[in-house]
C-alpha cells in the first residue's frame, strides 16, 4: 500500500501543524525551508528579508560560516558526555566568556530561560549564605512590563495577564515595581531583598530604552543597599545595541549577568549566568545542575561566538547601521509611524492604530518579503542579524514606508 503524500506546500504544511502542534504561538504564514546570512526561503522558493533575527538569537545571520564549521568539527569528536564528567571544551568557553563580559565565573545553561531561574536561585542561596536574609525571606525586585522567560515562576512576576492567567499559584518572593523609576526602586529595596533583576532594555515590552542614568542608578543603589544587581541580557546582549553588553552605554558591571540566545549562534539553545566569584562560588555540588549545560556541542559553538564579539566589529557594525535604522525610522515619523525606540540595531516601532495592529502591519510587511514581529497593540520590533548590509536596512525600510503608506 502506497503511503499518503507529505505536504509540500506552505498552506499544506501549515495545515498539517494545526491538529498536532500546541498552539503555543500565532506565526505569521510563512514555512521557511532554507536561510542564509539575513535572508530566509520559503518552500515556494519565495525569499524573505529576516529582520527579526530570532528574537536576537540569529545576531551573527543565519548558518554563519565560522559558527557552523565550528559545529561540524564538533559533531565529528563528541556531542555529550553531561556534567557527570568534564569535557575538553567547556573550559575554554567558560574562560573566554567570562573574560568577554569582564566577569569572573560562568554557570553554563541551555535556555534563556533557565539562565533567569538559574540567576534567581543563585540570587536567593547568595542572600542566605552571605547576606544573612534569615531563611525563606529572600525577595527579589522586578519591574513591570518585564519579560524574562515562561516558565511557571517567571510568569508569575509578569505583568502580561495572557502569560499569567491560568498557571498559578505562583511562587512568592518578588516586587514588581515600575521600569525607569528609580524612587520606586528605592522605596521596595529592604533587607530581605536579595537582587534588583531587569532588563538593560526591555525588549518584549517593544524596546523600551530607559532614560540615561537608569541603570547606573540601579547599580549605585543595590551596591548601597546591599544587594545584587541582576542583568538580563538575553535579548540586548552580545552586540544586539553596539556595545557586547547594553549595560556598557551607561559604564554599568552588574553582579550577575544572564547571557542566552545569540550565545548559540542560532545553531544550538546556549545560555549563561555569568557573574562574580562571590556570587556564584556560593553553589556547590547537587545544588544545581543541567544534563545539557556545558555539553561539548554547545561550548565549541560558544567559544565560535565569544571569538566573533572578540574583534569588536559586530559591535561597530550594529552602532553604525544604528544610525541608518534612527534615521531612517525618524523620516517615517508623521507619514505612519508616531513614534520609536532605538538602540543599535534594534528599534521597538509604533504605527498609528488607524493604519492596523501590528500583527496586520508584520503580514503586510511579510508579503513585501520583509519578516517582522508585532509585540503589543500597533508595535512592531526590528531586530536585524549584524550581518546585514546598508543595502538591506535601506530595503526594509522602504517596505515598510511603502505598507504604511
Amino acid at each position: 500500500m502506497t503511503a499518503p503524500a507529505r505536504p509540500r506546500t506552505s498552506e499544506q504544511l501549515i495545515r498539517a501543524e494545526e491538529p498536532v502542534l500546541a498552539h503555543n504561538y500565532h506565526p505569521l504564514p510563512v514555512v521557511v525551508a532554507r536561510a542564509e546570512g539575513s535572508w530566509v526561503e520559503d518552500v515556494e522558493g519565495n525569499r524573505y528579508l529576516d529582520m527579526l533575527a530570532g528574537y536576537s538569537a540569529l545576531n551573527f545571520g543565519h548558518r554563519h560560516p565560522a559558527l557552523v564549521e565550528a559545529a561540524h568539527r564538533q559533531l565529528d569528536r563528541l556531542t555529550l558526555t553531561s556534567r557527570a564528567f568534564h569535557n575538553d571544551r567547556l573550559a575554554e568557553f567558560a574562560e573566554r566568556l567570562a573574560e568577554l563580559t569582564g566577569m569572573d565565573m560562568v554557570l553554563p545553561m541551555n535556555t534563556g530561560a533557565e539562565a533567569v531561574e538559574s540567576g534567581i536561585k543563585v540570587a536567593r542561596k547568595w542572600a542566605y549564605d552571605v547576606k544573612g536574609v534569615p531563611e525563606g525571606r529572600a525577595t527579589i525586585v522586578v519591574a513591570a512590563e518585564n519579560f524574562h522567560g515562561r516558565t511557571t515562576t517567571i510568569v508569575g512576576f509578569s505583568t502580561d495577564e495572557t502569560a499569567r492567567a491560568g498557571f498559578g499559584p505562583f511562587t512568592p518572593g518578588f516586587t514588581v515595581v515600575p521600569y525607569n523609576d528609580l524612587a520606586a526602586l528605592e522605596a521596595a529595596v529592604d533587607d530581605t531583598t536579595a537582587a534588583v533583576l531587569i532588563e538593560p532594555i526591555q525588549g518584549e515590552a517593544g524596546v523600551i530604552v530607559p532614560d540615561d542614568g537608569y541603570l547606573a542608578g540601579v547599580r549605585e543603589l543595590t551596591r548601597r543597599r546591599g544587594c545584587l544587581f541582576v542583568a538580563d541580557e538575553i535579548q540586548s546582549g552580545l552586540g544586539r545595541t553596539g556595545r557586547t553588553l547594553a549595560v556598557e552605554h551607561e559604564g554599568v558591571v552588574p553582579d550577575v549577568l544572564l547571557l542566552g540566545k545569540a550565545l548559540g549562534g542560532g545553531i544550538v539553545p546556549v545560555s549563561a549566568v555569568v557573574a562574580r566569584r562571590e556570587v556564584l562560588g556560593v553553589l556547590r555540588p547537587g545544588e544545581h545542575g543541567s544534563t545539557f549545560g556545558g555539553n561539548p556541542l554547545a561550548a565549541a559553538v560558544g567559544t565560535a561566538v565569544v571569538e566573533l564579539l572578540e574583534t569588536g566589529a559586530f559591535q561597530r557594525r550594529a552602532a553604525e547601521l544604528g544610525v541608518l535604522l534612527r534615521e531612517g525610522l525618524t523620516e517615517l515619523i508623521g507619514r505612519g509611524v508616531t513614534g520609536f525606540r532605538a538602540r543599535g540595531l534594534w528599534a521597538g516601532v509604533d504605527v498609528d492604530p488607524a493604519l492596523g495592529t501590528g500583527r496586520e502591519i508584520s503580514e503586510r510587511l511579510m508579503r513585501e518579503g520583509v519578516l517582522v514581529k508585532d509585540t503589543h497593540g500597533s508595535t512592531i520590533r526590528l531586530a536585524p542579524p549584524l550581518t546585514i548590509t546598508a543595502e538591506e536596512l535601506r530595503s526594509a525600510l522602504g517596505a515598510l514606508e511603502k505598507v504604511l503608506g
